[in-house]
């Protein structure tokens, strides 16, 4: 194995060794050398070529901005288009804009249903507690296990909004399991895009806390400006 300061990391922050940033892991690598085992994606063949030639921070190279094909030459007022942004996930794929999340919450909120909605009463789940699961099939059929709090939950229907936090905290204090869930909807906030984005449109968008750096598509049904951006909702979700 390379000694860690010979080491580029992959600039994904996805959190999955437990630390906010690839810049907060290589800080400690010096130290503690074996934390570099945590790392998921310094496999060759997981890197993609922007990520094999980032820096020892985790900052990948920047890509010229494409031009968006389902709205040419448009841009929000709200956003700021830069032509650092890449526009392109970890395996190369072009999106819309970034997902961010609201200021408020701890990360992405995400609206759940259980495949067992019994679930929600069985395990007596409370605003504030902490939660895994893994989004199946055609609601995402991601392949990551998700972990976050919960922030809402209707025990009637078993519908549940959560803020996915990464699997740091479950580990420390412990989690109830759902097990499969739907992934029916995500909220949050876009402070950049490529194009404008309105209500009743489909687009590629790519949260920014995603582990896998993945594209996501989803159908914009709420809109509402703020400050800093603009808060949408997005159901009919699928990655790809």
């Amino acid at each position: 194995m390379k000694r860690p300061d010979e080491v580029r990391l992959p600039g994904t922050d996805c959190g999955l060794c437990g630390f906010r940033s690839c810049a907060e892991l290589a800080a400690r690598l010096p130290a503690e050398p074996g934390l570099l085992e945590r790392c998921i994606h310094l496999a060759p063949d997981t890197l993609s070529p922007a990520h094999r030639g980032s820096g020892s921070t985790g900052a990948p190279d920047p890509a010229p901005a494409p031009a968006c094909g389902s709205c040419p030459g448009a841009l929000a007022s709200f956003a700021t288009a830069s032509d650092q942004v890449p526009w392109r996930d970890h395996l190369g794929r072009e999106f819309d804009f970034y997902l961010e999340h609201f200021p408020d919450d701890p990360g992405p909120r995400e609206i759940i249903l259980p495949h067992n909605p019994l679930l929600t009463r069985e395990l007596e789940i409370r605003v504030g507690d902490v939660l895994i699961g893994r989004p199946l099939g055609m609601s995402c059929g991601c392949p990551i296990t998700h972990c976050g709090v919960a922030v809402e939950v209707d025990p009637r229907t078993g519908v549940l909004a959560w803020c996915v936090t990464g699997p740091l905290q479950p580990r420390q204090h412990g989690y109830k399991d759902l097990g499969y869930y739907i992934a029916e909807g995500y909220e949050g906030r876009v402070r950049q895009a490529r194009c404008e984005i309105r209500i009743g449109m489909r687009y590629f968008f790519q949260p920014r806390m995603c582990m896998l750096q993945w594209r996501h598509s989803g159908l914009v049904n709420y809109l509402h400006r703020s400050p800093d951006g603009l808060d949408v909702r997005l159901e009919g979700l699928w990655i790809g």
